[in-house]
């Protein structure tokens, strides 16, 4: 099982949007992962495998060397694009 937060700047808003959305995704294709929702200070402390938030601020995490995987999404209610994402980041931790 794969731990995955979503988290913006403030933790409210758009993330808990892409929460909803990322968790809809997760039960319908039964993808091994469980989500945590907070705003980026939660990062500190994380113990999981990928944070997923809204591609500009995933470009600013991919400036920091984290540890873990950064999933960027464009548009919070696609759960097109979020399956999409959650595939890649799956398929990339079979390998």
């Amino acid at each position: 099982m794969y731990k995955i937060l979503v988290a913006c700047r403030a933790g409210v808003g758009s993330s808990l949007m892409l929460k909803i959305k990322t968790q809809q995704v997760i039960k319908e294709n039964n993808f091994p992962i469980e989500v945590e929702h907070g705003s980026l200070d939660s990062l500190n402390g994380f113990d999981g495998d990928a944070v997923e938030t809204l591609i500009d601020v995933a470009e600013e995490l991919r400036g920091k060397n984290l540890k873990i995987d950064i999933i960027g999404i464009h548009n919070v209610v696609d759960r097109s694009e979020i399956k999409a994402a959650l595939e890649k980041f799956l398929a990339s931790r079979q390998k």
